[in-house]
Parts: structure tokens; sequence; C-alpha cells
């Protein structure tokens, strides 16, 4: 029996779908130089505690995936499916590596969205034409702008969200979305441990119950922060 017919409602399994993803992967995997590159770049911001802006930020990410792992992806597919998710949030949507993964879950599901946003225009073009290739543009809505600005509101009752844009604005996004956030919903943060400094108030205040949260930080890639409203 082959892994597809063993594993009956998986999108992620669809061909459409594989083959978009692996070539995303691929296409990630071949800008390893310029990975290397922007790693010295944020360890010299670290040591000359300077901060990058958004904008800064905005321009070396301009042509770089920064995907998800695969390993990651599948877990975002598992909590979305778990959760029975129909309106997701991803803040920094990138070339839509995620939200393929994301949006899968959704059609599995029976329907629903997920609401991105990412600021580069080109960014957006190239995640709006995968969710196309891969067959899944109708469960996704991907914002151009500034997410402070375009997740205002998304929409409806949120039942997860993934967190995966310019890092200092993690808690702004959350206190933004948080009265969107129905009992029960999951928040995904990405990057807990490449930028452990500036996550520190995000993380304390997830982990502070009196916020309304429950969370735990797990060993996945560059440390997730799983947090649950209560």
């Amino acid at each position: 029996m082959s892994e597809t017919s063993s594993a009956p409602g998986c999108s992620l399994d669809d061909p459409a779908v594989r083959a978009v993803l692996d070539r995303a992967f691929a296409e990630a995997g071949r800008q390893l130089p310029s990975y290397l590159r922007l790693t010295v770049q944020t360890l010299a911001d670290k040591l000359l505690r300077r901060p990058p802006s958004l904008s800064t930020e905005v321009e070396r990410l301009r042509d770089l995936y920064v995907p998800v792992s695969p390993k990651q992806g599948r877990f975002l597919y598992l909590v979305a499916r778990s959760l029975r998710a129909e309106r997701i949030v991803e803040f920094g949507t990138s070339f839509g590596i995620s939200t393929i993964h994301l949006a899968a879950a959704l059609r599995d599901n029976g329907g629903g969205v997920v609401v991105g946003s990412e600021l580069e225009p080109g960014k957006v073009r190239i995640a709006r034409r995968n969710l196309e290739e891969a067959g899944l543009s109708e469960f996704a809505d991907v914002r151009e702008g500034d997410a402070q600005q375009t997740l205002r509101d998304p929409g409806g009752a949120v039942d997860l969200v993934f967190l995966d844009g310019y890092e200092h604005l993690y808690l702004e996004i959350l206190k933004i979305l948080t009265p969107s956030l129905r009992t029960g919903a999951t928040v995904l943060a990405d990057n807990i441990f490449t930028f452990r400094k500036t996550l520190l108030p995000y993380v304390a205040h997830v982990q502070n119950p009196v916020n309304g949260f429950r969370s735990i930080t797990l060993m996945l890639k560059d440390g997730t922060e799983y947090s649950v409203r209560l």
C-alpha cells in the first residue's frame, strides 16, 4: 500500500500540493549562502545591540524563503486538523510554504480561511501564485501591508494563530488578535530560541496565566511557543 493511500484525507499528499512544496523547499535549500550571510548579520546586530528596524529586516529577507521546516509544516497541519480550525491567522506569510500547510488542513477540515499578512509585495505575489498552483487559493486570504493594520479585522473568531514575522511585533500582533481568539484557540510562535532576548516579553506574557493563556516552549526547529487561550 502506498504512503498516499495509507493517509486518506490528507491534502499534503495531493500531487499538486506536494509538487509546490517540494519545489519551494528545494529552492530554499539552494539559498544556504544567503542564510549564512543573514546569520552573520543577526549575530552582529546582537553583539552591537542594534536591533534591525522592520524596513531593514524586510530588505534583508526580500528574496529569502526563511521557511518552516517540513517537520514544522506537518506540525502546523496536524494542529489545525486537531482543532478542526476554520479560521487561521498567519503573521509573516513570506512565499507561502506555511500557508500551504495550513490551507491544506482547512480543506481537509471541510473549509475555512488562512488570513495571512506579508509586507513585501514580491513575496505576496509569489505566495498567491504558489497557493493557486497547489489548488488551495480558495482557502487563503494573503493581505499585503503592515500586519498591525491588515490583521486588525480577521473576519471572525480565530482558531489558530501562527507568528513567524518580525519578532519585535509578536506581542503587539497577539494583543491585536486576542479579542478574536475563541476559547481553546492555539497560538504558535516561531524562532523563540533564535530571538530569545527580543521575545522574552512575549514568552512572559503567554506564560503568565493572568493574561488568559497557558503556554509551553517546544524544542521544534528554532523554538516554538505553544500557547492555548483559556
